[in-house]
């Protein structure tokens, strides 16, 4: 094997697919990046059993081959090397050479039959989404993916389509978010819940662009697929929450704010709620809702802290305790000027929405607060 490619352009390539490099594993090969010439292309695979990345890119080869070489190693070598071309080639005693001007690098490699081969994916449904889309619903959901591996199915977004709409929702047990967008090419409605950390590596590989990405999905797989990369993850077993269910659909209580303004209150009265006396414990803070008013507090061990922001309301007067972590995390996606707050009862859950999006839900539920 042997070719000359461009820095930035394997580098590139690197950067995409070392995201499925396994990191904890007892299988070596599995560290490594399978590399393939085909004609006058490269083809970069990664896969750690859960998620697979493949990506091709355009090179000088002179002579074909396939070999595995440590990711970690090859990309790291690759990122420090000069800005111009490089020449790499698999030797006769199987060592990968990579030489730029006046650089020379001899890695041990293993062999490219022992790498296991990515899920062959039998797609029953698929769509079709502009990259920027995909990024933008992404983000605006996965903060509220759970971390805790006791319920692995809340671990993920569902991904579901009804009609022409694609729903994106992420639930842990305390909050939810939903965000919603119209389809031009959706057939058939499915639902398939994918992997926080599928999409949160997605999310990097996708380009804030109007190409297109397509995603499909099988039983228990998923494909995502652009013009020189395309990245294999499975799908998390089990029942989803059925939120339309529980997303409240009246209120008692509503509020209409500058987004800013009330992040930045938020933001201010938060550190006082961590408290850095005991670092273990997250404070609530206190929200209360008067006419045309709304005053958020916290008090600990640290001191005391209050804000007063003058808002447009509707309803009844209110009080009701927050993590205020959960409130800044739907703030700082949302896009619009202004919000809407929407409370039922001090122990029912909280609605955030842009004013103007209308596309996009994010649903917190309160602390009960201590007399």
């Amino acid at each position: 094997m042997k070719f000359v490619c461009e820095k930035d352009k394997i580098l590139k390539a690197l950067n995409s697919v070392i995201k499925a490099v396994a990191s904890k594993t007892t299988m070596p090969i599995l560290e490594g990046i399978l590399i393939q010439t085909n004609d006058n292309e490269i083809k970069f695979t990664t896969y750690d059993l859960e998620i697979g990345i493949e990506y091709i890119m355009e090179a000088e080869v002179t002579e074909q081959g396939s070999t595995v070489v440590n990711a970690i190693m090859f990309s790291e070598i690759i990122r420090k090397l000069p800005d111009t071309e490089i020449n790499i080639t698999l030797n006769d005693s199987k060592l990968l050479v990579i030489e730029c001007e006046g650089s020379l690098y001899k890695l041990a490699t293993m062999n490219p039959e022992e790498f296991p081969e990515l899920p062959q994916i039998s797609i029953e449904n698929s769509i079709s989404i502009e990259q920027n889309t995909l990024k933008s619903m992404i983000r605006k959901t996965i903060f509220a993916v759970s971390i805790e591996e006791n319920r692995p199915i809340f671990t993920g977004c569902l991904f579901k389509t009804v009609g022409n709409k694609l729903n994106v929702v992420a639930v842990d047990g305390f909050r939810l978010a939903w965000n919603s967008t119209t389809l031009s090419n959706n057939k058939n409605d499915f639902s398939a819940v994918i992997p926080g950390k599928t999409l949160n590596e997605v999310n990097k590989i996708i380009l804030d662009s109007f190409d297109t990405i397509t995603i499909g999905v099988s039983k228990n797989q998923a494909l995502f697929e652009m013009d020189n990369c395309k990245i294999v993850t499975r799908l998390l077993d089990g029942e989803f929450l059925k939120y339309e269910s529980v997303i409240p659909k009246t209120w008692e209580t509503r509020i209409r704010t500058s987004k800013d303004s009330l992040q930045d209150c938020f933001e201010r009265v938060s550190l006082i709620s961590a408290s850095s006396t005991e670092k273990e414990k997250k404070y609530p803070v206190k929200v209360l809702i008067d006419i045309g008013k709304v005053t958020i507090s916290c008090t600990n061990q640290t001191g005391d802290a209050k804000e007063e922001l003058y808002v447009s309301t509707e309803g009844k007067n209110l009080e009701v305790g927050f993590n205020p972590k959960y409130f800044l995390d739907a703030l700082k996606v949302i896009e619009d000027e202004e919000v809407y707050v929407d409370f039922g009862s001090n122990i029912s859950p909280c609605i955030i929405s842009p004013i103007e999006e209308g596309d996009y839900t994010y649903m917190i539920l309160p602390i009960r607060l201590k007399d």
